[in-house]
């Protein structure tokens, strides 16, 4: 085995398919910086709310008011300087801390596609994406034709983690035998052109669509690592990308993310044409000195294939750890994020928060858009850890009102997946004396129906 894994290390293969990713990733991101700004998002979800949900070890990340228009900017100049590949590796550092703070600042705005593009840029840190088409090969007067086969190889398997995890999380009693939330979904699409009024009506399509997406997900990675149906493979992810963005806008650039993303699985020489082309049209990009191979130091080796060991030993584990909770995982969420859980579940809840005076037992309910933003409510109403994280808001708040022995309360109601709406929260539990940790919280009403977790 050992013999085995030194062998593979040693492969090199031709710089191009990194360098092209480097490109079209550093462009994707800076196009998803200026969407971000253009909509008015900074502003909306960052500056104007009163109080952001911080994650659980991160409540020290915080937006900076109106410096946090520079945070953007910096990081949508540091995707630019990734994709030209000038002073790639601290541009990328750059752009993996400041997209990471953007994404911790308040988890409101999680998106899957959020993480992904944060672990994504965290492993192009230790790979030499720099290496060949790129600003620092002009300025270094030399350029490499072949890196260790590993670099390119490292991102494919990411990806196809990503797909095959999200396959898994589908094999569920609600996804395949209920057609959820699919058949709650498609069916508001009714003035979709051509197909709103017939197949997203009919419930065999719902089926359809359901069975479909759980077998392209865990297909997907195959056929696009095996070169006979890598062409079929690459045809289904335009077609299942591109019809998800239509369908579900709200998902946002995680489509065409996915899209390029994919485009490293294509063969190598496709990618030293496109470069060359290019290279063609750069009057100044020659003369460079060619070298036949990039080498790490020995050092440098020696502690980063210990680091992407580790990276993704962490991916393949962490979409488990909801087997360390007992209770439903679509209904408590406990395990639910950073696992490639994309799509699976529609929830809607209600949550009324009452402030207790412990000694009188007088009380008065809060108005939750004097604190929340409509989003945040929406969020925050079927989500514990953000019941509670909120919940100990309102009692600092009230506190430092000069209200005394304060008590928390909430009436909570969610509706799973076309489900009946039930009780989610204990109504008879003090929210202001329990604690966030990665404990099960025994304050969530148990799940009254039972989803079959199949896969993951």
């Amino acid at each position: 085995m050992v013999k085995i894994l030194t062998t593979y290390l040693h492969k090199q293969t031709k710089t191009a398919s990194l360098a092209v990713f480097r490109l079209l990733f550093g462009f994707m991101m800076f196009l998803s910086i200026i969407r971000f700004w253009s909509k008015g998002w900074i502003d909306s979800l960052y500056i104007q709310p009163k109080f952001h949900f911080t994650y659980y070890g991160f409540h020290w990340v915080k937006p900076l008011d109106n410096y946090t228009y520079l945070l953007f900017f910096i990081c949508g100049l540091s995707s630019i300087f990734i994709a030209v590949g000038y002073k790639y590796r601290l541009a990328i550092i750059t752009f993996f801390l400041s997209f990471t703070y953007i994404e911790l600042m308040d988890k409101t705005t999680y998106l899957n596609h959020y993480y992904f593009v944060s672990i994504l840029s965290f492993l192009l840190i230790f790979l030499p994406a720099n290496a060949t088409f790129s600003v620092d090969s002009y300025l270094r007067k030399r350029e490499f034709l072949k890196i260790p086969k590993w670099s390119i190889d490292s991102i494919k398997l990411l990806l196809g983690i990503v797909y095959f995890h999200a396959g898994l999380a589908k094999l569920n009693s609600d996804w395949l035998f209920r057609a959820q939330p699919l058949r709650i979904w498609l069916p508001s699409k009714y003035d979709f052109p051509v197909i709103g009024n017939t197949f997203l009506q009919q419930e065999w399509f719902h089926y359809a669509m359901s069975w479909g997406g759980a077998i392209y997900d865990l297909s997907i990675p195959f056929l696009l690592f095996y070169k006979k149906t890598r062409t079929l493979g690459f045809l289904l992810v335009l077609f299942f990308h591109l019809s998800t963005s239509v369908l579900f806008p709200s998902i946002g650039m995680f489509p065409f993310i996915m899209i390029v993303s994919t485009l490293v699985f294509l063969d190598e020489n496709i990618h030293v044409k496109f470069l060359n082309f290019f290279k063609a049209k750069i009057k100044f990009y020659k003369n460079l000195q060619i070298i036949d191979s990039f080498k790490y130091p020995k050092a440098s080796k020696s502690i980063i294939l210990p680091i992407i060991g580790v990276f993704f030993l962490i991916q393949f584990i962490l979409p488990w750890r909801y087997l360390l909770y007992a209770d439903e995982l679509f209904w408590t969420e406990e395990g639910y994020k950073y696992s490639w859980r994309v799509l699976l579940t529609e929830k809607t809840g209600y949550a009324s928060f009452k402030i207790v005076d412990a000694k009188t037992k007088k009380f008065f309910y809060v108005d939750n858009t004097d604190f929340l933003t409509s989003i945040q409510e929406k969020q925050m109403s079927y989500r514990p850890e953000f019941i509670l994280e909120y919940a100990h808001y309102l009692g600092d708040h009230f506190k430092s009102q000069g209200h005394k022995n304060i008590q928390v309360y909430v009436d909570s109601f969610v509706a799973l997946n076309g489900r009946l709406s039930a009780t989610f929260i204990n109504p008879k539990v003090d929210l202001y004396q329990e604690k966030e940790s990665f404990k099960h919280k025994d304050w969530i009403v148990p799940f009254s129906s039972a989803i079959k977790i199949k896969g993951i």
